[in-house]
């Protein structure tokens, strides 16, 4: 008897259950401002979600913080303190990309179920900074923004042993944060100031200006500086 197998024959293998792995999702709630801070400090609500039942012992988070300028609508004004960063008004369709704001690393501690906790976004008022231009150029409204999370997360499963898995990369969340909380935040911090990056070359020009004009301050150096050429 022929041991050849009939090439029309097909062998199947019932497939083994894929293990259950935590089902994490985030949402942002809030955000208000962080007092009694050495940097201005906007700090940002969110909840974490796991959906399988599973007991999460820790999860180490990277979150990126997106601005998604294309996801509001700017009057004429707007898009014109927004130029330097978008361009003439025609070309927005084109120019309006998302751009990082930041990324924060954060412990979340064991949950079942469900976790609310914190992320602590430090600001700057450097005008060189993309997204400090943005809020800056804003009168009012909101700012569009994403959460893009990342991580591992230490969980314990169905047979009650210790695993590690990662957070699914396409794992996000958005949020309309009110500009206002930012610029209350800036205005806490520097009231009725603001910050200019200059090269070291200037500075000292800037600085050797003020000591011979006797003038009593870089701002009063810059105010006359201005004035003569108007």
């Amino acid at each position: 008897m022929s041991t050849t197998p009939d090439p029309g024959l097909r062998s199947y293998v019932q497939p083994l259950d894929s293990p259950l792995t935590p089902a994490i999702e985030f949402s942002v709630i809030s955000v208000e401002i962080l007092p009694f801070q050495v940097v201005p400090t906007l700090v940002f609500s969110l909840n974490a979600t796991e959906s399988n039942g599973l007991e999460v012992f820790a999860v180490a988070l990277s979150t990126q913080i997106q601005v998604d300028p294309a996801r509001r609508t700017y009057d004429p004004e707007t898009r014109v303190k927004l130029a330097e960063l978008f361009g003439e008004p025609e070309r927005w369709g084109a120019t309006t990309h998302s751009f990082q704001w930041t990324r924060i690393e954060h412990l979340i501690q064991s949950f079942t179920g469900a976790r609310a906790f914190t992320v602590n976004v430090p600001c700057t008022y450097d005008l060189e900074v993309a997204a400090t231009k943005y809020f800056y150029g804003l009168a009012d409204g909101r700012v569009p923004l994403t959460f893009h999370f990342s991580g591992t997360v230490i969980y314990k499963n169905e047979a009650g042993n210790m695993q590690i898995c990662q957070i699914d990369w396409s794992t996000k969340a958005q949020f309309h944060m009110p500009v206002e909380v930012w610029k209350e935040a800036i205005a806490e911090q520097y009231p009725k100031g603001g910050w200019i990056r200059l090269a070291e070359d200037t500075l000292g020009r800037l600085h050797s200006r003020r000591g011979v004009r006797g003038l009593a301050s870089f701002d009063a150096c810059v105010v006359e500086l201005l004035d003569n050429v108007g």
